[in-house]
């Protein structure tokens, strides 16, 4: 797959030095992250986590989709973990556009409608993370003992504001 030659190589680099094997899966530090897929965000090295500490869940927007909470509900009842930090940021794509005007720039890359599809522009970005937050806490699969907390990361000064 010569596409793919470049990261191939990194990876063999990387394995040479691998040191997670036999890891449990377990989240050590007892901690989930629910964040955007931007490329700007580090999630383990902005809390000062490394791997086998946390369950990253990455979606566009960092939201708390349906499957971010099956995600949630075993990382909670199954993998240990005791808190979930819902983490949205600043100069988001998904919050700097409407609907409408995600669904136009997509289908013109893509060259067809993409009318029919749901991207889930954020129109405000705090009441989001307030949904999404007690969209965690209020899930009948996830007990009351668990610590939820909203933030907004803001990608030129790496520092998260808490917002609820």
């Amino acid at each position: 797959m010569p596409d793919f030659d470049d990261l191939l190589e990194a990876n063999r680099s990387y394995a040479k030095t691998f040191n997670l094997s036999g890891f449990d899966g377990i989240a050590h530090a007892g901690v989930a992250m629910v964040t955007c897929m931007d490329s700007r965000i580090d999630p383990l090295r902005m809390i000062g986590l490394q791997p086998g500490d946390a369950k990253i869940l990455r979606n566009p927007g960092g939201r708390v989709t349906d499957q971010v909470l099956v995600a949630l509900v075993l990382g909670v009842t199954l993998l240990r973990v005791k808190r979930v930090l819902v983490v949205e940021h600043t100069r988001c794509a998904m919050a700097t556009s409407t609907e409408d005007q995600l669904k136009q720039r997509v289908g013109e890359s893509a060259g067809t409608d993409a009318s029919w599809m749901t991207l889930g522009a954020i129109t405000d970005q705090r009441r989001t993370i307030e949904a999404d937050v007690l969209r965690v806490k209020t899930h009948p699969l996830i007990g009351d003992e668990l610590l939820v907390g909203g933030f907004l990361y803001d990608v030129d000064s790496g520092l998260l504001e808490p917002v609820v």
